[in-house]
């Protein structure tokens, strides 16, 4: 069963590549006393994912922390070297702090793994936006169905 809101965010290790090297973040201790927004893709590199819910995101960077948002954090069922490879490709350094979820365990405990193997994707994320203040879930908005519409950055703007 997928998060609700005012659930705390589960403490499953995610790996954000830091000097080079992979290294072990934890979302629940990064959240505690802030304002994060995460988004979660099916993954890096795809098409919608990365025309646009990573750029929304990058183009909003300013706007969002102007309304009290600390960080900005994308997940995807990827490795942390790919993760690392896209926020390059995609000017995210600074704005989007990108972590992988390499085995898909903090997506299947928020309740939210997408059987992709019918693309030849495996399990994945579905595509979502939520916001976490102190480490507990402010607003989730999953994607009712293919597209990017729910949890744009724009959508995520709007609930402000």
């Amino acid at each position: 069963m997928a998060l609700k809101e005012g659930d705390k965010i589960p403490d499953v290790k995610l790996t954000e590549m830091v000097d080079g090297r992979p290294s072990q973040v934890s979302l629940a201790e990064l959240s505690k006393s802030k304002r994060v927004v995460v988004f979660a893709v099916p993954g890096a590199f795809t098409p919608t994912c990365s025309m646009k819910h990573l750029p929304g995101f990058v183009e909003q960077n300013a706007a969002l922390r102007a309304k009290g948002v600390d960080e900005i954090v994308c997940i995807s069922v990827n490795d942390a070297f790919v993760m690392d490879a896209w926020g390059k490709q995609s000017s995210a350094g600074g704005k989007v702090r990108m972590l992988a979820d390499g085995n898909g365990e903090f997506t299947r405990a928020v309740g939210l793994a997408l059987d992709a193997s019918g693309f030849g994707m495996g399990e994945r994320s579905q595509r979502y936006a939520m916001i976490l203040r102190n480490g507990a879930v402010e607003a989730l908005m999953p994607e009712p169905g293919p597209g990017l519409s729910a949890s744009s950055a724009d959508a995520v703007l709007a609930r402000r």
